[in-house]
């Protein structure tokens, strides 16, 4: 090999030699700035819109909600993740987003940490929102399940009752009423942070009606007038039934009421009155002076069911009002307070009977 041959080689030899350091160097940079830090700075650091999630993730690890705002660019979001101690360098940030062909979305992300700037990426770029689990128990009110969302961090209350009430949504459901009360289904749902309040009104209200089905096709006939009717009634078994099985036979006793012009006499519609009409908080007793409130869902004052729904009835109390027990009950008492279960009574004197024997029974 000649002289001019033997430095080419060398040459060439030492340029691959700096190609492969450059090119370790490279990936030892890249490594480096798509490391998470070691760990999230204690107490953790108040940055707007980045907040330690209470639940952590699904392995048990640490998590952080992020919020992606509407137009918001994918360099501020780095500055705030650099700013809360989530990634090593904003600039390597940066760099990812300039090489990247995919834009970040806007919303709410729950983000495992500690995690690699690669898969924060990948999380906000895919628009894997967080979902918020949220649980909305029998027999609240809308007032009470607003509260329900609003502390569960998906809408405001105040947005909540405004599209409850909202008339589009009254008419595309047919509601003849002025709210959505008792046509909301009480379930587990999953929604993201700053779910709009119409949509979330509408999924329960759509499961609602998921169930009537499910419980009694035939009731997706009838009118919308009559249907109301029974979520009325529903409504009012709801907050009075403690014991399933008995859920019925309370149906039964109030229609046995309606059908022979009877006032119902339901505490559960004065509380209504109390905490949602006049909206005082909840009674731990109700007193002679509270059954003599003027108001047309005070059952003890009026004859016949309330002009709305008192709550948001389940499948029990629905399935209750549907097909009331036949009975030829028109009372029924508290018997234990610990198993919730009720004595039913033909006449006054075996409902005072019953209410001396409770009352025995707690004094004793």
């Amino acid at each position: 090999m000649s002289r001019i041959a033997r430095r080419i080689v060398g040459f060439a030899a030492a340029l691959v030699g700096l190609a492969l350091v450059a090119g370790v160097a490279a990936l030892a940079l890249f490594a480096y700035g798509n490391s998470p830090p070691p760990a999230p700075a204690y107490p953790f650091p108040e940055v707007d819109g980045i907040t330690l999630y209470p639940g952590g993730g699904e392995g048990g690890n640490q998590a952080v909600r992020l919020e992606v705002r509407r137009g918001e660019s994918a360099q501020s979001v780095g500055n705030r993740l650099a700013l809360a101690g989530l990634i090593r360098d904003r600039h390597f940030w940066n760099l990812l987003a300039r090489f990247s062909d995919r834009h970040i979305r806007t919303g709410s992300y729950l983000i495992e940490i500690p995690a690699s700037q690669l898969a924060i990426r990948r999380i906000l770029e895919e628009g894997r929102e967080l979902l918020l689990r949220v649980t909305v128990p029998e027999g609240l009110t809308v007032r009470e399940t607003a509260l329900v969302m609003e502390n569960a961090g998906i809408t405001t209350a105040a947005e909540f009752i405004a599209a409850a009430s909202d008339p589009e949504i009254l008419a595309r459901f047919r509601i003849p009423g002025p709210t959505m009360e008792g046509f909301l289904f009480p379930d587990t749902y999953m929604f993201p942070a700053g779910f709009p309040a119409a949509r979330i009104v509408q999924t329960m209200a759509d499961n609602f009606f998921a169930q009537i089905a499910a419980i009694d096709r035939g009731m997706l006939a009838v009118s919308p007038e009559e249907l109301a009717r029974l979520v009325v009634l529903a409504s009012i078994v709801e907050k009075e039934y403690r014991v399933a099985e008995e859920a019925a036979i309370m149906a039964g006793v109030f229609q046995n009421r309606l059908d022979i012009g009877m006032a119902l006499q339901s505490c559960a519609t004065v509380v209504y009155v109390i905490t949602e009409i006049l909206g005082r908080p909840h009674p731990n007793r109700i007193f002679y002076v509270d059954l003599e409130i003027r108001s047309p869902f005070n059952t003890y004052m009026f004859p016949g069911l309330p002009p709305a729904p008192i709550a948001s009835p389940g499948a029990v109390a629905l399935r209750a009002a549907f097909a009331p027990a036949r009975t030829d009950y028109l009372f029924f008492r508290l018997r234990y307070e610990d198993t919730g279960h009720h004595t039913f009574s033909r006449t006054m004197d075996e409902h005072s009977r019953a209410a001396a024997h409770f009352r025995s029974r707690r004094d004793g």
